[in-house]
């Protein structure tokens, strides 16, 4: 379980990574993984995906409003103003893609893994919880557009 959950902080990158280089031409930076549950980041829309199987969890993926705005825009090659349904259809593919990159993941190492329907809230002030007793990874991620952040809560099944 330990060595899983320090390998998680470098897959999240990479499938985030992966995602950004090759659906929306952009490349992006990330910092060091964290397992710090009370940062702060301040985000307007934020996806969250079911994990389920060999491992319970959720995925999310938090941005500024401007930052998924830019993003959605890149990736649908079209100029796009404002956080509309556009916006919250491309950020779900975005978690949806970055959770499929972290599932071929799992099954390298023999976890099952079912992935939900993404979820989107958008908001000026909201927070996610659950899971009780769940590890925790939060990346960070610099881009042209702003920072953002990808996070998975999850719980091994024994």
């Amino acid at each position: 379980m330990a060595e899983l959950h320090k390998q998680l902080g470098p897959e999240i990158v990479k499938a985030t990574q992966e995602v950004f280089e090759t659906m929306i031409m952009m490349t992006i930076d990330a910092k060091e993984a964290s397992s710090v549950s009370d940062t702060l980041f301040e985000s307007n829309i934020s996806t969250m995906l079911g994990l389920g199987g060999d491992i319970r969890g959720l995925l999310a993926i938090h941005f500024p409003e401007k930052v998924a705005v830019e993003i959605t825009s890149s990736f649908l090659g079209m100029a796009v103003e404002e956080l509309d349904d556009d916006v919250k259809d491309a950020i779900g593919e975005l978690a949806n893609m970055i959770a499929g990159n972290l599932k071929n993941y799992f099954s390298t190492k023999k976890i099952q893994t079912e992935l939900a329907i993404p979820t989107t809230v958008v908001g000026k002030s909201y927070r996610t919880s659950g899971l009780a007793g769940a590890q925790k990874v939060r990346v960070f991620f610099y881009s042209e557009p702003g920072d953002f952040m990808v996070e998975l809560k999850y719980v091994l099944n024994s």
